[in-house]
């Protein structure tokens, strides 16, 4: 037991995304999180990370415009980790395996779940990691539902950890007063989605990024309106379009990218289209950094 590694001990290793060359190197990591216990709306997320994989798996992944074909990479494929209905174990086995794989200095996707799940994730990188989140919310109260360890609260707690620096915000539109005042308190460099609906999100974060070596990109897919992505946990009316949301991950096409997360995909509520664009956003990510 000794010699086994975290991927070996806390990975279920039954992957979903095959790669047609499995012999080359792996180009990315892939693993899945399904945990939704801190969940209080809609619960549900537990079941993204395979609908995800299931969504890639029947999308195009040739990318012209990136002069990149994923049709014949090796993306590597790890399974999900064990089911866990309590967050600090999922927090452990999320951390342990994310410094494992970050000794292969490939691009690292992790599939949520519930955001909480990036409390594990972000934290393995290096402190100097910008990090940029694409969310509707703020996720900086104190405590939700009686507990700090919370999709509601957990970029608190890498405030809390790391401070605010590196931290880049964009398109909340729904959030308490507690959690704005933290966010000017702290200063934390947001991107509002007045702003993005005014066109000009795209150059922002590029200035925002542009201090940054490398990036760890969370996205959420409520921050995209619910016409567009109604399988979430949290959906919020009035959001942004998900062209928008492509706009400005591509405007960090010149950017390492090294961690990604995608998370609170909602099958349960989905017609498809936000398994689709999950998967876009994805493809799109590792295609970027190839």
């Amino acid at each position: 037991m000794s010699d086994m590694s975290y991927k070996e001990l806390y990975l279920t290793q039954s992957p979903m995304i095959v790669s047609p060359d499995d012999k080359s190197a792996p180009i990315a990591n892939i693993f899945g999180v399904p945990f939704d216990s801190t969940h209080s709306y809609k619960p549900g997320c537990r079941f993204g990370p395979d609908v995800i994989r299931d969504a890639f798996n029947n999308i195009e992944i040739f990318h012209p415009n990136l002069q990149v074909d994923l049709e014949t990479a090796n993306i590597k494929d790890h399974g999900n980790i064990q089911h866990t209905v309590v967050a600090t174990e999922m927090l452990d086995m999320v951390e342990k395996i994310t410094n494992e794989l970050r000794k292969e200095n490939k691009p690292i996707i992790v599939l949520g779940g519930e955001h909480l799940l990036t409390l594990g994730s972000y934290m393995s990188f290096p402190k100097q990691t910008g990090y940029v989140v694409f969310d509707a919310h703020y996720d900086l109260r104190d405590e939700y539902a009686n507990t700090k360890l919370s999709h509601a609260a957990y970029l608190r707690r890498i405030v809390e950890k790391r401070g605010a620096d590196n931290i880049i915000h964009v398109g909340a539109r729904s959030f308490v007063k507690e959690e704005l005042e933290f966010l000017t308190k702290n200063k934390i460099n947001s991107i509002s989605d007045k702003e993005i609906r005014l066109g000009n999100a795209a150059r922002l974060l590029k200035d925002a990024v542009s201090s940054f070596d490398e990036l760890y990109v969370s996205i959420d897919l409520d921050v995209v309106d619910p016409a567009f992505a109604p399988g979430v946990g949290n959906p919020e009316a009035v959001g942004i379009t998900s062209r928008e949301l492509y706009d400005m991950i591509i405007s960090l096409e010149d950017k390492k990218i090294i961690g990604t997360d995608v998370v609170e995909l909602n099958p349960s509520f989905d017609n498809g289209s936000t398994a689709s664009l999950a998967a876009k956003m994805i493809s799109t990510i590792i295609a970027m950094n190839i």
